[in-house]
């Protein structure tokens, strides 16, 4: 059960003395109780917090109070309810990582409410359908990438999500997609980026011999794979394994990563500096 009372204010901007004070001050004078807060400094100087509190009050009050109180330009504030987040999910052909987020929200474990599937094939349809949830088969087929992306458009205009999640969908995003949803598209990557980007990471794997194989989260940009990382894990293989053996290991870290990172984003613990993802 989601509490109405329970919010996160995000905030970044210079480091200065005094911030959390004044921070938590107002947080005071608006009678809210702090639950739990977490800051970080750069080395470059940049100041990073996340409050989560909870009471009733005044979301432009308390945001204009904010301001008055730090008024220095370079300094945002968010204020996010506590609550799930809207996700459609876009896949391909591979199950895992979505037969992963399936059962996690099936069993209230996603801190997400997913709303669709799409994907570019049908296959995956009867799994989807076993939880329902809508599924939309969007073929790539006779179709322009544009013309592709357009049709996933107008089917997400139905539903409005806040996250899309590539779940291995297997296609490459172009630029004028990617700037409908900045910061706001999550990929899997079958790889421990930087390394191996692209396809084929397992058998590019395989033939430098590699010691670990791993997977990436990250925020998908216009760069190939090189967008703010948010969550990694690896594990250790050896001279013995194959490239098909690298891909089997690889499929259970890779739904792990993915729900990880879901898990940190959903609640609002990630901040994006630069091409960085600072997860408090």
């Amino acid at each position: 059960m989601e509490d109405p009372r329970k919010h996160i204010l995000l905030m970044d901007g210079p480091d200065n003395k005094g911030l959390i004070y004044h921070v938590t001050g107002v947080l005071f004078r608006h009678n809210l109780n702090i639950i739990h807060n977490d800051e970080y400094v750069s080395p470059s100087g940049q100041f990073f917090m996340r409050t989560e509190f909870e009471g009733t009050f005044d979301n432009d009050a308390l945001l204009t109070e904010l301001k008055t109180t730090l008024p220095d330009p370079g300094i945002t504030f968010r204020l996010n309810p506590k609550r799930k987040k809207n996700i459609v999910v876009l896949v391909t052909k591979e199950h895992h990582c979505l037969g992963e987020l399936l059962i996690r929200y099936a069993f209230d474990e996603l801190d997400a409410d997913i709303l669709a599937v799409i994907s570019n094939y049908n296959s995956l349809q009867p799994l989807v359908s076993k939880f329902g949830i809508p599924f939309h088969y969007v073929s790539h087929e006779n179709r322009t990438r544009e013309e592709h992306e357009q049709a996933i458009l107008r089917t997400l205009a139905i539903y409005e999500p806040e996250y899309l999640v590539l779940a291995k969908y297997m296609r490459v995003l172009t630029p004028g997609f990617v700037d409908q949803f900045p910061n706001r598209i999550v990929n899997i990557h079958h790889s421990f980026l930087p390394a191996f980007i692209g396809a084929n990471p397992y058998r590019q794997a395989y033939e430098r011999g590699v010691k670990i194989i791993g997977a990436t989260a990250h925020f998908v940009n216009n760069n190939l794979d090189e967008g703010p990382i948010i969550a990694q894990n690896v594990k250790d293989v050896d001279h013995r394994h194959t490239a098909a053996d690298m891909a089997t290991e690889g499929k259970d870290i890779e739904k792990i990563v993915l729900s990880q990172a879901l898990k940190l984003v959903f609640n609002d613990r990630v901040f994006i500096a630069g091409n960085r993802a600072i997860v408090l």
